[in-house]
């Protein structure tokens, strides 16, 4: 069933309904994730500054599948970044001590 997302706290509601749902403490959640179990209380409190990546994985262990609505006039350009990929970012400079970039 899809249910819009319109903040963290309803991904947090959503991540511990489905997990109350399965019978899961969140202890045994967090372990088969592969994350603590702060950070499962993070979520589903709506922390706005957990980790992306961790939610993801935290979304997969509980069989959520996340979907994003693209714009269509951005699906080229979606196409065009997945065969080409993103150059790698440069690497900075390090600044001496007035804040001037070493040359």
């Amino acid at each position: 069933m899809g249910k819009p997302l319109q903040s963290v706290a309803d991904l947090g509601l959503i991540v511990r309904a489905v997990r109350k749902s399965q019978n899961l403490r969140l202890d045994d959640l967090a372990g088969s994730a592969g994350v603590g179990h702060v950070f499962v209380r993070d979520v589903e409190h709506g922390k706005e500054t957990v980790q992306l990546g961790k939610v993801l994985r935290l979304l997969e262990e509980l069989g959520v599948e996340l979907t994003l609505n693209v714009p269509t006039e951005a699906i080229p350009h979606l196409q065009r970044l997945k065969a080409n990929g993103l150059r790698p970012l440069r690497s900075r400079s390090p600044a001496n001590k007035d804040g001037k970039n070493q040359q």
